[in-house]
């Protein structure tokens, strides 16, 4: 799927970020940052703009629709998959959200949504 890309896994539980790692390069995304502050996460996407962008929706110090936010504003948007025990605080015709546990399936499914063009 993505041949290569870079993610930016915004996300403060290290098991998690992990196992997303895992998954995406799976998908075919090849470098990574991991980010558990909403700072961190801006910091990152200077240092290298994601591709894409997967954001649990409670991270320190924050959110990560938060930290979302900040990067879009700094260096422009990016497709995001939410990646959350709290789906029920996105819209699914508008966010690609998969639940956690992380089924790999439900994640290709929403990085190929958020990946289209909008």
């Amino acid at each position: 799927m993505a041949s290569g890309g870079h993610v930016l896994i915004i996300e403060d539980e290290p098991v998690i970020a992990l196992e997303l790692e895992a998954l995406l390069a799976e998908l075919g995304f090849s470098s990574f940052d991991v980010a558990d502050t909403p700072e961190d996460a801006l910091a990152c996407a200077r240092a290298q703009r994601p591709d894409l962008i997967t954001a649990d929706y409670r991270i320190l110090h924050g959110t990560g629709v938060a930290a979302v936010e900040m990067i879009a504003r700094a260096v422009g948007e990016s497709p995001v998959v939410y990646v959350t025990g709290n789906a029920g605080q996105f819209d699914p015709g508008r966010h690609a959200v998969v639940d956690k546990p992380i089924s790999p399936r439900a994640l290709a499914a929403a990085c190929a949504k958020a990946c289209l063009p909008h």
